[in-house]
């Protein structure tokens, strides 16, 4: 099991937290991309401090992910991440973020496999890691992943993460299984599933649809139940108060660290709650409890209102 990069909320520290919690659950997380038009990331530390080794320890083992087309930036990190003793990249061909993929970044890349080509063409020969790729099905249409992957089954792939979904649907509708279903026995590289996997009774119907697939990663539904990944290794449904029991202490151990880490109480209260939105689906409140955590204007009362739901 993998978990999925989510900008903003599966960065180390989430990464860290829920390593301690639950340990080796995951085999390895793709971090949330780092982009190629951030400057010479060759040299810029502070751009890469989310998957520096000093800051990963005890962490769930990493992956970096990188964001772009440029061929020379992309072997200039690359390597300064091999050097830091990375072997694997991932290249981020599905961020459905408009502003992204109108310049031919993330999902907006899809419709032209000559680009995709070229830089592989390029980064490959000069680049010490292997590369592996998670990708969307298409920017605008189904059809642009079956033009892809004949380019993609060109070169040696460590693996091939899918999400079944357009870059145009954002995180809206469902995954396309149909043509995940189609595409998957084309692809000489294994296949890695993710999207809406969020219950194990979600995790058995497609493992037991695909079982070929490599792998799974998860992402959002670690988020909704932290629990998720324990409950698919043991292959057993938790019940709700056993879903609270450890939930709630991850939670607190999370505010915990977002308080010691992070630098002012606007920021603090802001990452709160974003996680709240997600967390909160784990437990035993209605969903008009847990707006009252997302109207508190402040820090202590954001996290007593946490702590009394929690208990």
């Amino acid at each position: 099991m993998i978990l999925a990069p989510m900008q903003g909320l599966t960065e180390v520290l989430f990464r860290r937290v829920y390593n301690h919690h639950f340990p080796s659950v995951f085999d390895y997380a793709v971090a949330p991309f780092v982009s190629l038009t951030h400057g010479n990331l060759a040299d810029a530390t502070k751009k890469i401090d989310d998957i520096l080794p000093e800051t990963n320890v005890g962490s769930i083992p990493v992956i970096p992910q990188i964001l772009g087309k440029e061929p020379d930036e992309f072997i200039a990190l690359g390597n300064r991440l091999a050097d830091l003793g990375y072997t694997e990249l991932n290249w981020n061909l599905g961020c459905p973020m408009r502003k992204v993929a109108a310049k031919h970044r993330g999902s907006g890349i899809l419709p032209y496999p000559d680009e995709v080509r070229h830089i592989l063409d390029t980064v490959i020969p000069q680049i010490k890691t292997d590369i592996s790729v998670k990708m969307r099905i298409g920017l605008t249409s189904r059809d642009e992943i079956f033009r892809l992957v004949p380019v993609l089954n060109d070169y040696p792939l460590k693996n091939v993460t899918i999400h079944p979904r357009l870059g145009r649907q954002q995180y809206t509708g469902h995954p396309d299984l149909e043509t995940f279903a189609n595409v998957l026995p084309l692809i000489k590289h294994p296949v890695i599933y993710n999207g809406d996997i969020c219950t194990l009774e979600d995790y058995n119907t497609l493992t037991r649809r695909f079982n070929d697939i490599a792998d799974v990663m998860i992402g959002r539904g670690v988020l909704y139940d932290p629990t998720l990944p324990l409950q698919i290794k043991s292959g057993k449904k938790f019940s709700p108060e056993e879903k609270k029991l450890s939930t709630a202490l991850f939670i607190a151990d999370l505010i915990k660290n977002i308080n010691s880490e992070l630098p002012t109480d606007e920021a603090k209260l802001r990452k709160i709650k974003e996680y709240w939105c997600l967390l909160s689906r784990s437990l035993p409140i209605t969903e008009q409890q847990a707006r009252t955590v997302l109207h508190a204007s402040t820090l202590p009362q954001t996290q007593q209102l946490i702590l009394d739901f929690i208990q």
